[in-house]
């Protein structure tokens, strides 16, 4: 996905670094005791705020479009998404993973995020 990677100043993102929430989408779809499904949907100029990943997860992109994913490094990537684009990501409450989500595009971006729990 990514073919943009640069720097940004996180103290711009302060309050939410302080306390990220746990919602890692726009609607929550499903739940039990083994899974959250999520969904993120997006429009250009969107962004969801910085949230931390506690349980490994994947998503798919349902409706493709051009994101910046920020980290609290200070660190950024944006890319391209396509149609069925997947991703695993390993994290854990111990070591969570945080960041950031923005539509830079000019297309309504949705993806299906699945926690496992």
């Amino acid at each position: 996905m990514s073919d943009e990677s640069g720097t940004f100043d996180p103290a711009g993102f302060a309050r939410e670094l302080d306390g990220p929430t746990d919602n890692v989408g726009t609607k929550l779809l499903f739940e039990n005791d083994r899974v959250k499904v999520w969904e993120i949907a997006l429009k250009p100029g969107e962004r969801a705020p910085f949230h931390r990943h506690t349980h490994p997860y994947f998503y798919v992109c349902v409706d493709p479009g051009r994101v910046r994913t920020r980290f609290p490094n200070g660190y950024y990537v944006e890319g391209d998404e396509e149609v069925g684009g997947v991703a695993f990501m390993e994290h854990s409450a111990s070591s969570p993973g945080i960041h950031d989500l923005e539509n830079v595009g000019d297309t309504t971006i949705r993806y299906t995020t699945v926690e496992l729990l």
